[in-house]
């Protein structure tokens, strides 16, 4: 299908797909082979404006929907579009810390205009090389450090643009359970999504899957593959394996990367769903329709993902051919994070008949979650901050606090509150107000501490402290209702 500038609209129908043997049976579908002809205008107009570039959009978005085997053969000409980099540019964060090029966002967009014209033409040339992914450390919970990586600008752009233009097909193909770093899908979607899940479907076993190093053994030729699904652009394809290929700048030393994708950049998101779309979504997808005996249930966040299922068989049986399928893919499951535990409704119970302890709990997203029970006795998942989580966040802000020892109060005041809201707004779900209200006491207790060392005597009434925690620290409350009720609300 051509448009008035000669080129195509970014799709191709074959008439047999390339990768039937490889796909399980749930993923095909029939679908509408699109309308031959020119549109009534072209994809993007000479000025380039930006509902011309949603337009475009959005007639590749209807073709993925309308039909799943459908291949695009020109997708390039959307990402060098220099209104579409504009618009990444500013979808960027304007905070974020420079890479290897040691290009900021301000000083970028002193000459915008004539930078992103430059970068379209080299994009278009051929002549766009991606640069090395600067390589550094943030600490984890658990006292290790996760190597994370920090992009170029222009990379950032390009890669911003082709995210863009991949969601279009590729958010009509991700599955239901799928929540991690997708448009309009947050974390906590995914949290209501489980607890509805065990709530409502006869669960009572919960596989806890991590996989081991995901981000850093993805296969590049697997990955490929996949996205060969639906990009046949073949510059699209080479763009991504310029990212793939641009290596990690360590310590002055740069590292060539033969698999897995940098974090950091803006890119590497979107392929790793892409890869586990494949590897992971579409398998469980077709196992609990032929192969589960019971009821069967998946949240998958990024690389987190809590499988629940009512028979144990089921359960052990889906663990053993789990670890097989993501061997296949270059994949290790992590031997001791990877865990069964007995969880629902049932569990508490069965297990005291058995004379056993009460059920395990299990991580995900931030929260601890336990079996428990309502005031009238109906079950109920209690959601707590992970204690881990919460024990490093306050090791965080005492450093921080000895370092603003000396700043003015008020200061210090705004940065707390800030701190202390972004928590309790992410945090304040049912059932965990005494983890909030633990941690607001403990800021306050840190700051007095603070206080108390830069005070002549050596100590910081608590009667002032009081004053402060009221004025600077907002109050510990739920900010989110119950999953079911969101759920309810939303649909």
């Amino acid at each position: 299908m051509m448009n008035e500038r000669g080129k195509s609209d970014g799709f191709e129908v074959p008439e047999k797909s390339p990768n039937k043997a490889g796909r399980p049976a749930a993923e095909g579908m029939e679908g509408r082979n699109p309308t031959k002809g020119n549109p009534s205008q072209q994809n993007t107009s000479r000025t380039q404006r930006r509902q011309d570039v949603n337009s475009a959009l959005a007639r590749v978005r209807a073709v993925a929907r309308r039909d799943k085997k459908a291949q695009f053969t020109a997708l390039f000409h959307h990402i060098y579009d220099p209104e579409q980099l504009a618009q990444a540019y500013f979808n960027l964060k304007r905070s974020a810390a420079p890479g290897v090029d040691s290009e900021t966002w301000q000083h970028y967009g002193e000459a915008l205009e004539g930078n992103l014209q430059d970068l379209s033409h080299r994009l278009r040339r051929g002549a766009y090389r991606a640069k090395p992914v600067r390589r550094t450390y943030i600490p984890k919970a658990d006292g290790r450090q996760r190597p994370l990586g920090v992009t170029a600008l222009e990379d950032k752009l390009v890669q911003r643009a082709t995210v863009e233009v991949l969601n279009a097909i590729y958010e009509t193909d991700f599955l239901g359970f799928s929540y991690g770093f997708r448009p309009k899908r947050s974390q906590h979607q995914a949290l209501d999504a489980l607890y509805v899940g065990i709530s409502r479907k006869q669960v009572n076993w919960v596989l806890d899957v991590d996989i081991k190093g995901f981000f850093d053994g993805i296969s590049h030729e697997w990955l490929l593959k996949f996205m060969q699904h639906r990009i046949a652009d073949r510059r699209v394809l080479r763009l991504i394996q310029k990212w793939l290929k641009a290596g990690v700048l360590e310590e002055g030393k740069l590292i060539d990367i033969v698999e897995g994708t940098p974090q950091g950049g803006s890119a590497s998101p979107l392929l790793a769903n892409v890869y586990l779309h494949y590897a992971f979504d579409l398998w469980v997808q077709a196992w609990r329709k032929k192969r589960a005996h019971g009821d069967v249930i998946a949240v998958r966040f990024a690389d987190d993902t809590v499988v629940g299922f009512q028979e144990k068989a089921d359960a052990e049986q889906f663990w053993l051919e789990l670890v097989e399928r993501m061997r296949k893919f270059n994949l290790e499951l992590h031997p001791e994070k990877t865990r069964l535990l007995e969880f629902g409704r049932n569990a508490a119970q069965d297990r005291r008949a058995r004379g056993e302890k009460r059920p395990e709990t299990f991580n995900f997203l931030g929260f601890t979650h336990l079996c428990g029970k309502t005031r009238s006795g109906r079950f109920l998942i209690h959601r707590q901050t992970i204690r881990k989580r919460l024990a490093a966040k306050l090791k965080e802000i005492k450093l921080e606090l000895r370092e603003r020892m000396h700043d003015p109060m008020p200061e210090v005041g705004r940065w707390l509150r800030a701190v202390v809201g972004g928590h309790i707004r992410y945090y304040g779900v049912p059932t965990n107000k005494p983890a909030l209200s633990l941690f607001r006491l403990q800021i306050g207790r840190l700051w007095r501490y603070a206080l108390s060392r830069r005070s002549q005597n050596g100590y910081f009434y608590w009667w002032r402290m009081t004053r402060l925690i009221a004025r600077w620290l907002p109050p510990a409350r739920i900010c989110h209702p119950y999953p079911t009720d969101r759920l309810r609300v939303r649909t």
